[in-house]
């Protein structure tokens, strides 16, 4: 009986994790895909016989790693935030809602928002987010919800509830702002570390001047998840908008 190659087994166990990361641990998808677009370069190369082709290939994937590197470098940097001296407003940006709960990233940007807010005790804040599926309630009453029980004053909140993406947190807040007296001075906004370089980027398209404030992304899996993802988001941003 003949040997299965180790390549072969490597495939297969990659294919599987990466199936089973998307059909249990949808947070992580992002990991599982990844795994699949791994395990697919195996039989990509096996059935390859063109040396042409191959190096085509070869080609593709070292200008598609050092795309991902760079634009990976860009958001590390962008990672711990800016100095913030002062804050008139801080907007925190929506994250998934599990029913009424907040989910575990998103309740992380919600602690370092409390934890802003007592450091900066004249600020005002305004969270973001609407209702998507799965969720019962929208994110920025979700948010809105977390932040009063933890002790944030309710005088000192705001919400914008009709956003679906991280450019119309910005808009839609930015419209509020206008209709109710005008733009702060010091605005901060406080999303995951790896948000923060898109958040500026749009933040900056739409004429707005803000700090940037990170909450930590505590699960190593799912920071490394969410940053693969992010790139991606941030490649989509700057070819298309929106």
């Amino acid at each position: 009986m003949k040997q299965l190659h180790p390549k072969w087994i490597l495939c297969t166990v990659a294919v599987l994790a990466g199936l089973g990361i998307l059909l249990v641990l949808p947070a992580y998808r992002f990991a599982g895909l990844l795994l699949l677009f791994l395990a697919a370069l195996v039989p990509a190369y096996h059935f390859l016989r063109s040396p042409f082709l191959r190096r085509v290939l070869t080609g593709f994937l070292a200008v598609l790693f050092v795309m991902l590197s760079i634009t990976g470098g860009v958001i590390a940097r962008s990672a711990e935030g800016t100095e913030n001296t002062d804050a008139d407003l801080l907007i925190v940006l929506g994250c998934q809602v599990n029913g009424t709960e907040p989910s575990r990233m998103l309740r992380q940007r919600l602690d370092a928002a409390v934890e802003f807010l007592h450091e900066h005790p004249d600020a005002d804040c305004i969270v973001t987010g609407g209702k998507g599926d799965g969720e019962n309630l929208s994110e920025a009453q979700c948010m809105y919800n977390y932040l009063v029980a933890a002790g944030i004053e309710p005088a000192r909140l705001g919400m914008e509830d009709r956003s679906t993406s991280t450019i119309e947190n910005l808009k839609n807040t930015l419209a509020i702002l206008e209709s109710e007296g005008g733009v702060p001075e010091h605005i901060i906004v406080l999303s995951s570390e790896f948000h923060l370089y898109r958040a500026g980027r749009m933040a900056e398209d739409l004429g707005l001047e803000v700090g940037l404030s990170p909450a930590s992304t505590e699960h190593p899996l799912l920071l490394a998840s969410f940053s693969l993802r992010e790139i991606f988001a941030v490649w989509k941003y700057e070819l298309l908008g929106g």
